[in-house]
C-alpha cells in the first residue's frame, strides 16, 4: 500500500471513529433534576423516609421507559432535602431546590411546610405537588403552580362531620385542635358541619403542636361526658391523645384526622389506640390500581412498613413526569401548564386537578384500628 492510500485509510478510520464519538455524545442522557421535600428527621421521620422510598420507584419506573424531551434522552434525577417538616426549615429547603435547577418538587407533607416553600417555588415558576398537605389553605394563595394530590381539609372535615352524626349516631362531640392553621381549620369545618347535622359540640379545646401533655384539655372535656372527640393533628400526637384517653377512663371514641391512618400511629399508641377511628385521603389499598406491584417494589428497596402517603408521594412523582413529557419541555413554566390539563391514571387513582391545583376526584376513607391493625370502615368520594 503507497502512502497515499495510507493516508486516505487514516483518515476514513478517524473519521468513522469521529462520528462515532458525535453519536454516542448526541444519545448521552440530558439529567433532569426532580426535588423531593419531607421530614426526613423528626417525629415524622418514618413518614418522610416512606415517602422518598416511593418517590424513587416512580424516577426509576420513569427512567425504565427511556424517556425522551423534544427529541433528547434524559435520565431522571432525585433530589432529596428534610424539611423537618418545619416551615422555616421548608423555605430554606425550597430557596436550595430552586437554585439546585430542579425542574419541579414533590413535596412538602405538611401543610405548616407547604406554604412557605411555596412561595419561593412560585417566585421561580416551579411546580409543586404535595403529597399530603391537606389543609386547604395551601392551594387558596392564587398560585398557579401549586397542586396537591389528595384532597383538602374542606372536604375531610365535611366527610368526618357528617359521618359523626349520620353514621355513628353520636350527638355529643367534643373537639381539639393542636393550634397550627391545619389543624383548627379541619376542626372549624368538623365542627360546622356535626352541628349542621344535628350534634352538640359540648367543648372546644386547643394545644400546641409539640405538647405531649393532655391533662388539661382532657379534664376540662371530661365534665362535659363527649360520646366522641375529634382531634385536628397529627399522628404522633394523635397517638399521645388515644394514650391519655384510656389512661383517663373518658369513655369518648377518638376521631383522628390526616396524618393519623398509618404504622406510625400503631406503633405509639398500642393497645390504646384499639377502637380510634382515623379519618384519611384516598381509597384503601387493596382497591389501588397497581398496589401489589408497587409494594413488591417498595420492599426490595425496604423492608420496613409502607407508610399511609408513600402512595401518594410516588403517584406525585410520576404525574411530574407525565406533565413533563406531555409539555415535551424542561421549561418549568410549560411543565405547570402541562399539569393544569393533566389526565393521568395513578396507583392512587385518576390524578386530575381543578383550577385551585386541588385533586378534581378526591376521596377520603373513615379507617378504625381493630386488633392494632387498620381496618377501612368506610369511603366518601367527590367529584368537583
Amino acid at each position: 500500500m503507497n502512502l497515499r492510500h495510507r493516508l486516505r485509510h487514516l483518515l476514513f478510520a478517524f473519521g468513522l471513529a469521529a462520528c462515532g464519538i458525535l453519536a454516542s455524545a448526541q444519545e448521552a442522557p440530558r439529567t433532569v433534576l426532580i426535588g423531593f421535600a419531607g421530614p426526613l428527621s423528626g417525629s415524622a421521620a418514618a413518614m418522610g423516609k416512606s415517602m422518598e422510598v416511593a418517590a424513587q420507584i416512580a424516577i426509576s419506573d420513569a427512567n425504565a421507559q427511556k424517556p425522551k424531551i423534544a427529541g433528547q434522552p434524559v435520565l431522571f434525577k432525585l433530589l432529596s432535602q428534610d424539611d423537618r417538616g418545619d416551615n422555616r426549615t421548608a423555605a430554606l429547603v425550597a430557596d436550595y431546590l430552586v437554585k439546585s435547577n430542579v425542574v419541579g418538587v414533590v413535596g412538602h407533607w405538611n401543610t405548616g411546610a407547604s406554604i412557605p416553600a411555596s412561595k419561593i417555588y412560585h417566585a421561580a415558576g416551579i411546580p409543586e405537588i404535595a403529597p399530603g398537605s391537606t389543609g386547604h389553605q395551601y392551594t387558596q394563595s392564587g398560585y398557579t403552580n401549586t397542586f396537591r394530590i389528595v384532597g383538602h381539609d374542606d372536604d375531610g372535615g365535611t366527610y368526618a362531620g357528617n359521618y359523626t352524626a349520620d353514621q355513628l349516631k353520636l350527638s355529643r362531640v367534643a373537639v381539639i385542635d393542636d393550634g397550627t392553621g391545619f389543624g383548627v381549620s379541619l376542626a372549624d369545618r368538623f365542627t360546622k358541619t356535626a352541628i349542621e347535622a344535628g350534634a352538640a359540640v359540648v367543648g372546644r379545646e386547643s394545644v400546641n403542636n409539640k405538647t405531649a401533655d393532655f391533662n388539661a384539655a382532657l379534664g376540662s372535656l371530661q365534665t362535659k361526658k363527649p360520646e366522641l372527640i375529634f382531634f385536628g393533628g397529627l399522628g404522633p400526637q394523635a397517638a399521645i391523645l388515644a394514650r391519655s384517653i384510656k389512661r383517663l377512663n373518658l369513655s369518648a371514641k377518638l376521631l383522628a384526622a390526616d396524618g393519623t391512618v398509618g404504622p406510625m400511629f400503631l406503633q405509639l399508641a398500642g393497645p390504646d389506640g384499639n377502637g380510634t377511628l382515623g379519618m384519611a385521603p384516598g381509597q384503601p389499598r387493596e382497591k389501588m390500581n397497581g398496589w401489589k406491584i408497587f409494594e413488591k417494589k417498595y420492599h426490595a428497596i425496604d423492608s420496613n412498613e409502607i407508610e399511609f402517603y408513600a402512595p401518594f408521594a410516588y403517584d406525585a412523582t410520576l404525574t411530574l413526569v407525565a406533565a413533563i413529557r406531555q409539555a415535551n419541555s424542561l421549561e418549568p413554566g410549560k411543565v405547570v401548564n402541562a399539569l393544569h390539563n393533566i389526565r393521568y391514571n395513578g396507583l392512587t387513582g385518576n390524578i386530575a386537578f381543578d383550577h385551585e391545583g386541588n385533586l378534581s376526584n378526591a376521596a377520603y376513607t373513615i379507617y378504625e384500628v381493630q386488633q392494632q391493625k387498620w381496618v377501612a370502615i368506610k369511603t366518601f368520594s367527590n367529584t368537583r
